[in-house]
């Protein structure tokens, strides 16, 4: 049944891409910036409805009142595609650090290139990781919000992964608060595309200042919250921190 189920699901996820691509786009390019966002995230609420109505996965979110009003850096672990979607809907305006490649895909690509997202080219670090902070400050002065998965990737339920930095230097040198997110959501959208039925858990944390104090210091901060939080939602056990992880990749 949960094979049968996740079919349908995916039938109507790439009619939605198709037809929100076909429909949106051309409303999308005639909008302001503001208007874009409120219009793409019609799309995001049908994917989190269609996923409810056909796989049986709902979530459950604690402190969505901690969400600032004005633009902060959201920092969240990433397990899944299920919170590239959702953290969408919690905090809007809001522009994603991802891979450039994404942004060829047609109609999903081209969306998202109308959302002014800050697009990574992996095959240069260096150059990736100066436009991050470059342009991370120039949508936060804009009055747009960052969101960035410090990890780098996507990590499955039950593995750990050293988080980057170049979330909160965003967040200090523009004096921004940063919000932590943690969720379980692989645990019912994992890697696999059979999704397995049930409540999810989403908590937000409070927004964490930034002014006057190190970029290390409050990485700590965060990654120490999320990591505390994912052992309270999660049910798949965490494992240690391994004493030589691999550095994260750049933000996907």
């Amino acid at each position: 049944m949960k094979v049968l189920r996740s079919l349908i699901f995916y039938v109507g996820y790439f009619l939605a891409i198709l037809v929100s691509g076909v429909l949106m786009l051309p409303l999308g390019m005639a909008m302001p910036l503001r208007s874009r966002f409120r219009l793409f995230n019609c799309h995001n609420r049908f994917i989190m409805c269609w996923l409810s109505l056909t796989c049986g996965i709902r979530y459950r979110v604690q402190g969505r009142e901690r969400v600032p009003p004005g633009p902060c850096v959201v920092l969240a672990n990433h397990q899944s595609e299920w919170e590239t979607i959702y953290l969408q809907l919690l905090k809007t305006p809001i522009c994603t650090v991802l891979k450039k490649e994404l942004l060829s895909i047609p109609l999903f690509g081209w969306g998202v290139r109308l959302l002014k997202p800050i697009p990574l080219d992996r095959s240069r670090p260096t150059n990736a990781m100066r436009q991050v902070l470059s342009h991370g400050k120039q949508r936060l002065d804009e009055g747009l919000s960052v969101l960035i998965f410090p990890e780098g990737t996507r990590v499955p339920p039950g593995q750990r992964r050293r988080f980057n930095k170049s979330g909160v230097v965003i967040a200090c040198r523009a004096g921004v608060p940063v919000l932590p997110v943690a969720h379980n959501a692989g645990e019912r959208w994992g890697r696999h595309w059979v999704k397995q039925p049930g409540v999810l858990n989403v908590v937000v944390g409070e927004p964490v200042a930034t002014l006057g104090r190190k970029p290390e210091e409050v990485l700590a901060e965060i990654e120490q919250w999320i990591e505390h939080t994912l052992g309270e939602i999660s049910e798949v056990p965490r494992p240690p921190l391994p004493e030589k992880a691999t550095p994260a990749e750049l933000p996907s």
